[in-house]
């Protein structure tokens, strides 16, 4: 799909082709079929008790039948991007030039489509391996409004789910994160503040100040992505693509008084959040 020979450069051509650039220049490392199994099983923990850290999920994973230690526990956490989630305080600094936003959302009553859009990325086990989703949500109903997978934690298929969003949405008055670098970065703020959106970040580890989409983590998990085994990731693509639209459009949703996602956001008013 990609001509490296071509008179167009390789960003232009996946561009062209809506393409994440890191999954052009992306070379595979195999990864055991022990560690996949692990992976996928701390995956599983992690949404059942996201308080859990390592030395918890060691313990875990001991339970189940899994010969592991804590060192690789982390390791592992590292490379899918699981981190025990809850409040402490902040004891480094921010990556230089990379500044962090306030979270805007406290006490704010989200009622209406467009007020606030979250985004978050999340690890997806296949077969022969993993890639990483990012959502764009809008807060008050639910819907998808875009999305991207990748093969690596980059913030260019951040920005490029974003931009989709904006282009078939409109923009929203506040787009809320957490403190991921991908987040943090430079393009990705620019793609935010050049549209006249608000930028909120949640508290560091303080995962219900973006509680709605955690939610959607564990739905698109536990009824799409776990009952399969992906061979690539072109059947994660087709496959979460059919999900999505039952989601938007079929699935009802009780906190929204059993509407859909999609005549929540295109018709229907709703109550504050």
């Amino acid at each position: 799909m990609i001509d490296r020979e071509d008179v167009l450069s390789v960003t232009r051509q996946a561009q062209l082709l809506d393409l994440s650039r890191s999954s052009v220049y992306y070379l595979p490392v195999a990864v055991s079929e022990s560690d996949l199994a692990l992976m996928r099983r701390i995956d599983e923990l992690h949404l059942e008790h996201p308080f859990a850290g390592s030395r918890m999920l060691k313990k875990l994973l001991r339970a189940d039948g899994f010969v592991v230690g804590r060192s690789h526990v982390r390791t592992l956490m590292r490379r899918m991007g699981v981190e025990a989630i809850y409040r402490r305080p902040r004891t480094s600094q921010p990556h230089p030039g990379h500044r962090v936003y306030p979270y805007l959302l406290r006490d704010k009553i989200i009622d209406r489509p467009n007020q606030v859009w979250a985004l978050d990325i999340t690890y997806l086990p296949m077969r022969r391996g993993f890639v990483y989703l990012v959502a764009v949500l809008d807060w008050a109903t639910r819907k998808v409004l875009a999305w991207q997978l990748s093969n690596t934690l980059t913030a260019d298929f951040c920005v490029a789910a974003l931009e989709s969003a904006f282009d078939r949405y409109g923009v929203p008055e506040i787009v809320n994160t957490d403190q991921g670098s991908q987040f943090t970065s430079e393009d990705f703020v620019e793609a935010v503040l050049t549209r006249g959106v608000k930028l909120s970040m949640d508290g560091k580890g303080a995962w219900r100040d973006n509680i709605f989409i955690e939610r959607f983590w564990r739905t698109i998990k536990y009824e799409e992505v776990y009952l399969r085994a992906y061979e690539n990731m072109g059947a994660a693509r087709c496959h979460i693509t059919k999900y999505l639209e039952f989601y938007n459009g079929r699935r009802p949703h009780s906190s929204l008084a059993d509407l859909t996602p999609d005549a929540a956001y295109f018709g229907s008013e709703l109550k504050a959040a």
